[in-house]
């Protein structure tokens, strides 16, 4: 048995960074066994790249590794043909099983980076395994285990109904698929984000249905993109993929919002979470500073110390830092919010606003140039609207920078 001070070190890495957890008892009761616990993720590939978004639930996952516990892995092959309903506004397409199989076969090497690999400590599951065997009578009873009032309670589902938009029938299958998933695999815990929520708790209902102690579910959150608004995701173009150039990742993370640093540090960093307040107080720590720190740990742990070393170097030779480029010091300039309604304005109108062009036309020679950067990306195309957030910096040659301000 445990003893209590390192049963509640153990506690404490845990529930670090949940969002919820159903329920928390349950989870303490289950750790105290001294069972070797499994511990269920689903990872539908219906995309072949994961992000630092996937991630959140890959290091909880971890943390239960090290503890001692099963991981699985659960590749969605079969419930990726269908598609997540989650978040949806309409019914995704669905995907061919070769389209399929072609994303899961990065997913393992790229999870690989933050979980354990060994086979006492990972077990990979497809859960075309069970589904792929089901007949139409299976089918038949897997649906009466749930109510379609039931079903219906989810917010993409009620949001879809009372926006008069269509809702196919094998959407509502896919959570009690995912549901079956856990009753296959004798699921002790489920791990997803909070827009899983639904999904994991009707794993619950079925382990009961079925005679199995129901699953522990810990919800974790969204990580929020480089936007600072949506969260992490390829569609939005706002997402730090796990498998980027180290040069890449480091020019990513150092766009981060201010107000977004301590949720990375919380959910993507082992760094003690007495010291975080600390890393994102201005008062006592320049936000690029804690940046550079967050760049390097998160290079370190999907590339190497070496690489996170030489992409801070880069960054501070081309965007300063004690290298002759970005000033500590950037002036601030306000752009009104009614310049820009929908988020994104044409760089000629942005120049002359900043007043880093004289007018439209000095603008555009300086754009055709290459002579304009923003955020150290040089600006192509003078008229095509692109998105602007409070924090970027415009950069007219060596030595004349800009911070925007939407407001």
């Amino acid at each position: 048995m445990t003893d209590d001070s390192e049963f509640n070190r153990q506690i404490d890495t845990l529930v670090r960074g949940c969002d919820r957890i159903y329920t928390f008892e349950e989870l303490k009761q289950r750790l105290r066994s001294d069972k070797c616990l499994r511990i269920k993720l689903g990872m539908d590939p219906t995309a072949p790249d994961l992000t630092l978004g996937h991630t959140v639930v890959l290091r909880k996952l971890r943390q239960f590794q090290d503890l001692g516990h099963k991981a699985v892995l659960i590749i969605g092959d079969y419930t990726a043909m269908i598609g997540d309903p989650t978040g949806r506004s309409k019914t995704r397409p669905i995907l061919t099983r070769a389209e399929v199989e072609k994303n899961a076969r990065t997913y393992l090497d790229q999870a690989g980076k933050v979980l354990s690999l060994s086979e006492d400590r990972l077990e990979v599951r497809h859960n075309s395994e069970w589904l792929a065997k089901m007949n139409f009578a299976d089918v038949i009873k897997l649906m009466g285990q749930m109510t379609v009032a039931r079903l219906l309670e989810r917010d993409t589902f009620a949001q879809r109904q009372a926006e008069g938009k269509e809702i196919f029938s094998h959407e509502l299958l896919y959570p009690l698929m995912q549901a079956r998933d856990s009753v296959e695999i004798e699921s002790d815990v489920e791990l997803g984000g909070t827009d899983q929520t639904f999904n994991n708790l009707c794993g619950r209902d079925l382990q009961r249905n079925a005679g199995q102690p129901p699953q522990i579910v810990m919800v974790m959150p969204l990580l929020v993109g480089t936007d600072g608004k949506q969260k992490m995701s390829k569609s939005l173009d706002n997402y730090i993929g796990v498998t980027e150039p180290p040069s890449d990742m480091f020019g990513k993370i150092m766009r981060i919002p201010d107000e977004q640093l301590g949720n990375y540090f919380e959910l993507l960093t082992d760094v003690p979470e007495s010291e975080i307040p600390g890393l994102i107080d201005p008062t006592k720590i320049n936000p690029r500073d804690s940046k550079e720190k967050l760049a390097k740990i998160l290079i370190t742990q999907f590339h190497s110390a070496k690489a996170a070393e030489a992409a801070a170097e880069e960054f501070r030779r081309v965007h300063g830092g004690g290298g002759g480029g970005m000033p500590d010091e950037v002036p601030e300039v306000t752009i009104p919010q009614d310049m820009i309604p929908d988020g994104k304005v044409a760089p000629l109108d942005l120049l002359t606003q900043c007043g880093v062009a004289q007018s439209r036309g000095d603008a555009r020679r300086l754009v055709s140039q290459h002579g304009i950067k923003i955020n150290g990306s040089a600006i192509k195309d003078g008229l095509a609207p692109m998105e602007v957030k409070t924090g970027d910096v415009i950069q007219r040659g060596k030595r004349q920078f800009a911070r925007l301000v939407i407001g």
